[in-house]
C-alpha cells in the first residue's frame, strides 16, 4: 500500500519501522528541524532520521495544512495516511486525499485523554490501565472513530518515560493488525462515546511544580507522570531542587507541616505530604548532579527544611 507517514518524536518510530519491514510504498511528512543546545544546532527529528537511513523521501511542513503542504500529500497521492504523534492539526483538506483517509496511532484508551500528552496525564492522575487506540482521524482532536484499542497495566513506579517506549512498540503492533484488517476488508468503526471524553492539555514546565499539600500518591504520580520531561521540583530556599524518583511508603506522619524534609543518612529522605510521607529516591540540586538521596544527604544538611 501506498502510505503516507505523519510523525515526529520516538513514539513513532516502532510504527514507522513497521510499515518499513511490511514493505509499504513511503513518504514521511515531519517536523522542521529546530534549534537545540547553546549553540542553537538544528536538530533533526527521529523520524526524519530513520527515514533517511531507508531511502524514503522526507517532507518537513511547519505547518501541512497550508497549500504547500496538501499539494505535496497530493503529489505523492497516498492510499493512506498514518499519523503517530505528529504534533500538527490536520485539515479537511489533508484528510481528503488518500483514499482510506486517515489512521492515527493515540495514546491512550479513547476517548479518555484526548490531546497532546495522554501518556504523561494518565500517570501524573494515577490511572493503573490505559492503552493504545487507533483512530479514523476526523477534523476533531482526536474525536474520529475507534477501529481498534489494546490495553495494558501500568506500573505503580513507571514512569511516563517507561510507559511510553512501551506504548510505542504496542502502537506498532496494533497499527500493523489495523492496515491489515483495511486490506481485507473487515475493519469495523466505532464511534467514541462523547459523554466519557476527557481532555489533557500540553504539557508545560510548570506543570512539574510539586504540591507538598498534596496526598503522597498525588506527589509519587506526579514525579513519574513528568520524568523525564519537564521533571519534578519544589523550592527549596526559594531555588529548585528537582526530585527525580520517589516511592511510596508505610511510614507514620512525622507531625511536621507538609513540605518538611526529615531522614538521615541511614534511613534515607522523606518528605512530609498531607497524608503521609513519600521516600526520595533521587534528586537534584540546582548546578549539581543527579544524586541518590543517600549519597545527596552525605553532603547537604537539608532535613528539617520545608519545601514550597
Amino acid at each position: 500500500m501506498r502510505i503516507a507517514f505523519l510523525g515526529t518524536p520516538e513514539f513513532a518510530l516502532p510504527s514507522l519501522r513497521m510499515l518499513i519491514e511490511s514493505g509499504h510504498e513511503l513518504a514521511v511528512f515531519t517536523q522542521p528541524d529546530r534549534p537545540v543546545g547553546r549553540h542553537k544546532t538544528p536538530d533533526a527529528p527521529p523520524v526524519k532520521l530513520l527515514a533517511q537511513e531507508h531511502g524514503i523521501p522526507v517532507f518537513q511542513f511547519e505547518k501541512i495544512r497550508r497549500p504547500e503542504g496538501v499539494e505535496a500529500l497530493r503529489d505523492f497521492a497516498p492510499d493512506l495516511m498514518v499519523t503517530a504523534a505528529f504534533g500538527q492539526i490536520l485539515s479537511a483538506e489533508n484528510l481528503s486525499v488518500p483514499k482510506y483517509g486517515c489512521i492515527n496511532v493515540h495514546g491512550s484508551l479513547l476517548p479518555k485523554y484526548r490531546g497532546a500528552a495522554p501518556i504523561q496525564w494518565s500517570v501524573i492522575d494515577g490511572e493503573t490501565v490505559t492503552g493504545i487506540t487507533t483512530m479514523q482521524t476526523d477534523v476533531g482532536m482526536d474525536t474520529g472513530d475507534i477501529l481498534m484499542q489494546e490495553e495494558t497495566e501500568i506500573g505503580p513506579d513507571e514512569t511516563a518515560g517507561e510507559l511510553y517506549g512501551r506504548l510505542s512498540l504496542i502502537g506498532a503492533e496494533l497499527l500493523k493488525k489495523t492496515i491489515a484488517s483495511l486490506e481485507a476488508g473487515t475493519l469495523v468503526r466505532t464511534p467514541q462515546d462523547e459523554a466519557l471524553a476527557t481532555k489533557c492539555p500540553m504539557l508545560k514546565k510548570e506543570h512539574g511544580k510539586i504540591n507538598p499539600s498534596g496526598t503522597a500518591s498525588a506527589v509519587h504520580n506526579l514525579v513519574r507522570g513528568v520524568n523525564p520531561w519537564p521533571g519534578a521540583y519544589a523550592l527549596l530556599n526559594g531555588e529548585p531542587l528537582k526530585i527525580w524518583k520517589t516511592a511510596l511508603t508505610d511510614r507514620d506522619p512525622s507531625g511536621s507541616v507538609p513540605g518538611t524534609l526529615f531522614g538521615s543518612e541511614k534511613e534515607g529522605l522523606f518528605l512530609q505530604c498531607a497524608d503521609r510521607p513519600v521516600r526520595i529516591l533521587e534528586l537534584q540540586a540546582p548546578g549539581g548532579k543527579r544524586l541518590d538521596a543517600v549519597t545527596f544527604l552525605r553532603g547537604r544538611n537539608i532535613c528539617g527544611s520545608v519545601l514550597t
